[in-house]
């Protein structure tokens, strides 16, 4: 199975530094023209099916990219890290390294562990793998789990810290996947 990744595009809160979680906000200008220039990008590639986070922001870079050229299936195991107490604050307040340590479990202000962000898209491609086989997959989502798909995907040794590098808005990779 083939499997593209897409973090949505930008919204208010991306360009103001302010961690957004699970709160339900809408991609700014920017962010639908980012996503705008990645369908052109995509033109050529067939998907068979659209997963994507039921947050709206994801919703709608879905709909951009493909409109309604396959079925769009929104999923909550793909939806954004739960922020806790840090939703809506800036994001100087957030600690990549420490919230994504594999082995950090503390749940200081409520912040979504790696793990579990982990086990929850586990799941989701679990549930991929046996539902289809040689079918080509977008799926639309977060930072955090476009990351944690990806480190899933690639098959890395989930210790540590795995915080690897930046994601950015309207960030896009395929993957073959079996």
């Amino acid at each position: 199975m083939k499997i593209t990744l897409v973090r949505h595009g930008q919204t208010d809160d991306n360009f103001s530094g302010i961690m957004q979680g699970r709160r339900n906000v809408l991609m700014n200008d920017t962010g639908r023209r980012q996503c705008q220039m990645l369908r052109m990008r995509l033109e050529d590639k067939h998907f068979d099916y659209c997963y994507m986070s039921p947050l709206t922001r994801t919703v709608e870079t879905a709909m951009i990219l493909i409109g309604d050229k396959v079925e769009m299936i929104p999923d909550p195991r793909i939806i954004e890290r739960d922020m806790g107490e840090l939703d809506g604050k800036p994001r100087e307040m957030y600690n990549d390294y420490k919230y994504w340590n594999y082995d950090y479990i503390d749940k200081e202000f409520g912040v979504e562990s790696a793990q579990s962000i982990l086990k929850r898209c586990d799941e989701f491609l679990n549930y991929l793998k046996t539902k289809y086989t040689d079918e080509s997959i977008l799926i639309v989502t977060h930072e955090a789990p476009y990351r944690a798909l990806r480190h899933l995907i690639r098959g890395d040794k989930l210790k540590g810290n795995l915080l690897d590098g930046v994601i950015n808005n309207c960030s896009c990779e395929t993957f073959e996947y079996e």
